[in-house]
């Protein structure tokens, strides 16, 4: 029997009022920002060729395991990923290929996926990435094998950080650590500009460049305080374990310390900065500084600098997260008439009993990879992307020089400007211009022409400038 029609009227009436609620929630949280966090363990096996030096060195053991991280941000119907492996470099390939994966798994759309290594060298030597690594193993099987790998693990990081996806806030503020990071070249006495020149060494002048001291923090939690994820970019070289173990060097301990003092659910990601010519060595101390304490002290200072800076922390508005790309052409370096025949001849001495000296390898190695381009410029891929007008990630490929880094962040319109290096592909060395000039290690391993390094700054201060006009 039908309801009498007062109570019937009533109750469509509060059952509109309560369906007029529901979709009002839902709708207020469809357009917040909700924010997911995984890792997935790339950790390789025992006996791959690793990574970061000009010799062979098979991996015995894991001191502590290499993992992928992602975070997804998703807002008014956009999503975009942040990505960091634990390795010291990737190829563009891996990156093409992750990028398909993810688009097709979560919608995350591939210019809106930044994905960078960290640049520990107590990683893997992948294949397909230079003359070099194919000398030193990078063709190996154990290494195509892993290598082909990365790409789906990529995708899953960041398919299971988007099924994570949570209502959430983003806090945002700049710590500061001078005690870290060296410039690593320097102002001899001679008039050379020396590289690694030695601890204690009397014929340093000066260095020849400054560091990036800023300590970037990027927070989020859920709407109910539970700790997501945080985001720690720092311009400071991946070199301080060593050994025949795999780790993912300082940044291993950083993020252990954070996650035993927010959540043991907490991801840290963590980025590298501009830190082409910086490093951990502290020339003025005799001490040595290698092994995996040095890491755990590293990372233990760094962390304490991160947990003072959440206290600091401000809370930021938020928007639909938004991306912008630029591919450059760079030139490459010239090569003279002899060099590529010097270059082979060097080659074939790699690992023999008349094994060249450092900067001769260097040197060949370079000139190898330049000629087997045959003229095509690099092509090279610079993003942006932003979830406010007050914080920009931006990408660069390659490991470049500080001061490039710092011409960026001067030139920014966002008041928080994260910068990773060796995002989205690498291209080896990017000095400054005038290092070029200096010589030495860097200007010689350098597979792109002087300029280069400017070319990309002012091509990420465009993006920059073009992105933070859409949030007005």
């Amino acid at each position: 029997m039908p309801p009498s029609l007062p109570k019937y009227r009533l109750f469509q009436t509060i059952l509109s009022c309560v369906c007029a609620h529901v979709g009002t929630a839902m709708s207020v949280h469809a357009d917040d920002l909700r924010v997911g966090a995984a890792s997935v363990n790339i950790t390789p096996p025992v006996g791959i060729p690793m990574a970061g030096y000009y010799a062979t060195r098979l991996a015995t053991g894991t001191h502590d395991p290499l993992n992928v991280k992602a975070i997804v941000f998703a807002q008014d119907g956009a999503k975009a990923a942040l990505v960091a492996l634990d390795l010291v470099t990737l190829a563009r390939p891996t990156i093409v290929e992750a990028r398909r994966l993810i688009a097709s798994l979560t919608g995350v759309p591939p210019e809106a996926v930044m994905i960078s290594a960290t640049h520990s060298h107590t990683g893997p030597l992948l294949n397909g990435i230079s003359t070099r690594n194919a000398v030193y193993g990078g063709d190996l099987e154990i290494a195509k094998n892993y290598t082909t790998t990365l790409a789906g693990k990529i995708a899953e990081a960041v398919r299971l950080a988007e099924i994570a996806l949570t209502p959430a806030k983003l806090s945002v503020a700049i710590g500061r650590e001078e005690s870290l990071a060296f410039n690593r070249r320097f102002f001899m006495k001679d008039g050379s500009v020396g590289w690694n020149a030695g601890k204690l060494n009397p014929n340093i002048v000066r260095p020849a460049g400054p560091t990036d001291p800023a300590v970037p923090v990027v927070y989020a939690e859920s709407r109910t305080g539970k700790p997501l994820a945080t985001y720690v970019n720092f311009a400071m070289h991946l070199d301080t374990v060593g050994g025949l173990d795999f780790s993912a060097d300082y940044a291993f301990t950083l993020a252990t310390l954070l996650s035993r003092v927010k959540s043991p659910e907490m991801l840290t990601l963590f980025t590298i900065g501009c830190a082409g010519d910086i490093n951990h060595i502290n020339t003025g101390s005799k001490d040595p500084q290698k092994g995996p304490a040095e890491g755990e002290r590293i990372g233990t200072v760094l962390g304490a600098e991160v947990l003072k800076t959440f206290t600091r922390l401000a809370t930021i508005t938020t928007h639909a997260p938004r991306a912008r790309q630029q591919w450059i052409k760079l030139a490459l370096p010239t090569l003279a008439p002899g060099d590529v025949d010097r270059a082979r001849a060097l080659a074939t001495r790699v690992g023999s009993n008349n094994d060249p000296n450092f900067l001769e390898k260097v040197w060949a190695f370079a000139v190898l990879d330049t000629f087997g381009r045959d003229g095509q410029p690099l092509e090279v891929e610079v993003q942006v992307i932003a979830v406010s007008p007050e914080v920009a990630w931006v990408s660069l490929p390659g490991e470049i020089f500080v001061e490039l880094g710092l011409a960026i962040k001067a030139a920014s319109p966002f008041k928080h400007t994260l910068i990773a290096e060796l995002a989205n592909g690498s291209i080896g060395y990017i000095p400054t211009q005038r290092a070029y000039a200096e010589g030495n290690y860097e200007p010689i391993s350098a597979r792109c022409a002087a300029g280069s390094g400017e070319r990309l700054v002012a091509a990420a201060t465009q993006l920059l400038q073009e992105l933070h006009a859409t949030f007005r």
